[in-house]
């Protein structure tokens, strides 16, 4: 199946637009926009503008207010004759085919949403064939209940047999239904048959599995672009692509790490990321596996990002979700070379924000209560890279005696090589 949604225009420009309601601030939207933007980004799109409305909630047939769609439009037409004309309005939640349908027939413009901008993306990334079948079938998901609105054109032709035309008429509206219900069932029919190539798959990642001797498995966590894959390839030695980009890394790959003669596997996984829907979640189960048999979950975290309390929140709601709350973990707080902070006014009352506290003052907040549970690092500088190997080698011997009290774990260490792949 071909790149989802915008593979084709890879250098369009792109409107964002997003709302600001009672359970969603002003600031809240800017960073959730903020990240729509880095969304595009990394698929590939120029972001030039950016829309917000204060609403009490989505509009249910066009998303905002009438009068910001025809702002919106407004801006489109005013910009017609540029040198890079706008190709696409992309919003910050998932749109109903009703609503896509509304906002093309006034904008005239493509329309994409949160989901089909992570699934256009996701289906640049996927490299493995378990990758590329589960990207396959959490489009079809998306594309389901969408059916609808790629035979409007229909409704427009003249015609019919007796009824004078329009959309009323039997004779339109037969054929239409028709072909809809026929392209429902090859999608229907082609969901049935991904379903079945990725269980033959997760049974063979089993079976890996199983295969992998008595080692503690370790994955690491977190949200999207913390830096896991470089944290990856510093522990393992070894070469994860690693990228500024959202979604980097898709699929899981898994690496034998050797620490003080203790031998355990490391996998890393694809990240996480807020408003990812339940569907998209539940085609990925099979990648998330790793995440489920992992001993040991090191959840990367990057500290220099404003909202990285909330990403915490995020990435444990999903864990929990996985059912996997309650593993073992450790947090590593990366990316402390990067962390910004603005000294107070002496004279300046107001509470202390992440915006004007110190790393040091950071680090005596709700983290002092880790203890060593945590560490702090920089990534791309390999600052306490080698303390984070030891707490690592810690935790990992800690759960070895645990799980294999019996077992010496020294008869693991063989000719091969440490860093193999065993995916």
């Amino acid at each position: 199946m071909k790149e989802f949604v915008i593979s084709e225009a890879r250098a369009e420009t792109a409107v964002l637009v997003g709302l600001i309601t009672s359970k969603q601030s002003e600031a809240k939207t800017k960073e959730y926009l903020d990240e729509l933007e880095f969304l595009a980004d990394t698929a590939g799109a120029v972001v030039v503008k950016r829309f917000t409305q204060r609403v009490g909630g989505q509009n249910q047939t066009t998303y905002v207010g009438k009068g910001k769609l025809e702002e919106i439009a407004q801006y489109i037409s005013e910009e017609e004759d540029a040198e890079r004309p706008v190709g696409m309005v992309i919003f910050d939640d998932e749109l109903s085919a009703k609503q896509i349908r509304n906002i093309e027939q006034v904008l005239k413009v493509k329309i994409l949403d949160r989901t089909s901008l992570i699934l256009d993306i996701f289906a640049m990334r996927a490299q493995t064939a378990a990758a590329k079948t589960q990207v396959e079938l959490a489009q079809y998901r998306y594309m389901l209940p969408r059916l609808q609105r790629l035979w409007t054109h229909l409704e427009r032709q003249g015609g019919g047999s007796g009824s004078g035309g329009g959309k009323g008429s039997v004779g339109l509206r037969g054929p239409g239904e028709t072909q809809l219900e026929m392209d429902r069932r090859i999608i229907l029919s082609r969901m049935s048959i991904l379903k079945q190539r990725l269980a033959e798959i997760d049974k063979q990642k089993t079976t890996q599995r199983k295969n992998r001797g008595r080692l503690i498995r370790a994955a690491l966590v977190g949200y999207t672009n913390v830096g896991k894959s470089t944290i990856m390839n510093l522990l393992s030695k070894s070469e994860v692509f690693a990228e500024n980009k959202l979604f980097a890394t898709l699929d899981t790959t898994v690496r034998k790490v050797v620490v003080e003669n203790l031998p355990f596997l490391l996998a890393d996984t694809v990240g996480f990321i807020r408003k990812l829907p339940t569907d998209l979640v539940d085609s990925f189960k099979s990648t998330l596996d790793e995440v489920r048999e992992a001993d040991l979950l090191i959840h990367v975290v990057d500290l220099s990002h404003t909202e990285f309390e909330e990403q915490i929140k995020v990435v444990e709601k999903t864990l929990a979700d996985l059912g996997c709350a309650d593993k073992p973990s450790m947090i590593v707080f990366n990316k402390i070379d990067a962390y910004t902070w603005t000294e107070k006014e002496p004279d300046d009352l107001t509470p202390p924000t992440k915006e004007n506290i110190s790393l040091d003052e950071l680090k005596r907040t709700w983290m002092s209560r880790l203890n060593d549970n945590c560490i702090f690092i920089s990534a791309t500088e390999k600052t306490n890279i080698e303390e984070l190997r030891t707490i690592v080698y810690k935790r990992v011997k800690q759960l070895h005696v645990q799980k294999y009290p019996y077992h010496d774990f020294l008869y693991e260490i063989d000719n091969e090589q440490t860093n193999e792949i065993t995916t």
